[in-house]
């Protein structure tokens, strides 16, 4: 009892004392690796070769591509984590404000859930492949259970089963890609065949986005490593090259399925080819989606946190909040899954689309003003003081220039509920996430450094 209470993680949304800071490079590289060697990693890289039908070449080196852009941007975020100590989330109040940044991590918080809402669903469907006649309901409940307990212990225990994980998953989808490609030639037929121009874009954007998504929770296990621009530079590689690695292998896999799909599901087809090997192949990658979940609902529950935290100064929200947090976040998410199965990947669809629209401009905010503005020099203290501190209770400028980059968006969107203008006239691509990378960084610099100079005494917010 007490090695489990020893080994339950105390800290939560304030800073990592120095002391305390023993993450290595190594496990920030399994945490992001293993994790994204799952079952919804391999649906997403199917839709590759069957939504956006391009044969199995160019959807390899679209999701590769798209993986890459996507993870500098998610890795430049994980570098702030050894520098500052403190959640994502909380840094954000560096470029929003105290109260600036509570809509923002309150959506987020809406992302958390719905990715596990997501992971329930086709951990399930693995499940039930593994056991005959399990009805979807209890195949979730598994699926939920093996999530709880790292979810719950926090960091130590999730790097420790990703760590696991790193080796299970990895061999698992090895087999799955033997068992793939040696009984069918045929998928080598027209392989290189570069289908649409729109097919390559929108793969490239899907892979991108995946990345893009990691972006205000990375730093939440970054945050363990020692200060200092070394362990900032290996925090930047070690989840770049784990996340990089590990969804593109799953999505390579996933692409490679979907040209043998014909109609019917991923998991159905993976299994078909699997044989004998099911049963370790899809507990393992079913394993790997209870991990990822945990990792979502303990970052969740940290920026579930730091909205309260914003309202309520005066309180210390420790270990006992975030098992409190935890849970009840665990319980949403298995509400959704059960009420969303029958219509699963229409919701995810939408949902990621929904998502990365809102996503975007926050992105490139707090990369600017990190990189550009302040170097990474922020008042960690301010981030909790009942008055924000240095950076006050708004910062206009920030929340002009998310809603403005929000507003970039809206002609090149093509979503199933909306298609913009401009995304016609490219035949449905949606480069909107391009474009707000684009055009919300030099306004944000501009109106900046113009509200400095104009509004604050020597030009400084921080």
């Amino acid at each position: 009892m007490v090695d489990a209470v020893s080994t339950l993680e105390s800290e939560t949304i304030y800073p990592i004392p120095a002391e305390r800071r023993h993450g290595t490079a190594r496990d920030l590289f399994t945490v992001w690796f293993g994790p994204n060697l799952m079952m919804l990693t391999v649906a997403t890289g199917a839709l590759a070769t069957t939504v956006f039908g391009l044969s199995l070449i160019p959807a390899i080196l679209s999701l590769l591509l798209g993986n890459l852009v996507g993870g500098v941007f998610m890795a430049l975020h994980a570098a702030q984590g050894p520098r500052l100590g403190v959640p994502q989330m909380i840094q954000t109040r560096g470029q929003f404000g105290l109260f600036g940044a509570v809509p923002i991590t309150a959506i987020i918080v809406l992302m958390y859930v719905g990715f596990v809402a997501s992971n329930l669903v086709l951990g399930a469907e693995g499940v039930q492949a593994c056991i005959p006649g399990l009805g979807r309901f209890p195949a979730i409940v598994i699926i939920q259970l093996l999530s709880v307990l790292p979810a719950v212990m926090g960091y130590h225990v999730i790097h420790a089963a990703a760590r696991i994980l790193s080796l299970l998953c990895g061999i698992a989808v090895l087999v799955c890609f033997v068992a793939l490609m040696l009984p069918h030639p045929a998928m080598h037929v027209d392989a290189a065949h570069w289908g649409s121009g729109t097919g390559i874009l929108r793969t490239v954007s899907l892979a991108a986005l995946w990345q893009i998504a990691y972006a205000p929770y990375v730093s939440d296990s970054s945050r363990y490593l020692p200060a200092g621009g070394k362990n900032e530079k290996n925090a930047f590689i070690a989840c770049f090259s784990g996340s990089v690695s590990g969804s593109f292998l799953a999505m390579g896999l996933g692409a490679a399925v979907g040209t043998l799909v014909g109609g019917q599901h991923v998991v159905a087809v993976l299994t078909s080819l699997l044989g004998v090997a099911t049963v370790p192949v899809m507990l393992a990658l079913s394993l790997g989606i209870a991990v990822a979940n945990a990792m979502n609902v303990y970052c969740g529950a940290l920026s579930t946190l730091t909205v309260a935290q914003t309202f309520t100064p005066d309180h210390h929200y420790g270990r006992g909040a975030r098992l409190v947090v935890t849970i009840a976040l665990l319980l949403f998410a298995f509400g959704m899954a059960t009420l969303m199965a029958d219509r699963f990947m229409t919701a995810y669809s939408e949902f990621l689309e929904l998502l990365m629209s809102i996503m975007i401009p926050w992105t490139a905010i707090n990369l600017t003003d990190y990189y550009i503005l302040h170097h990474g020099e922020y008042d960690v203290a301010s981030f909790f003081r009942r008055d924000g501190g240095r950076y006050g209770y708004w910062n206009i400028p920030a929340l002009g220039c998310y809603v403005a980059g929000i507003l970039f968006q809206v002609p090149f969107l093509s979503t199933a509920l909306y298609t913009g203008s401009l995304a016609k006239m490219l035949g449905g691509v949606d480069i909107s996430w391009v474009v707000s990378l684009a055009l919300t960084p030099p306004l944000y610099i501009f109106m900046e450094r113009r509200f400095r100079a104009s509004a604050l005494p020597g030009g400084e917010r921080a």
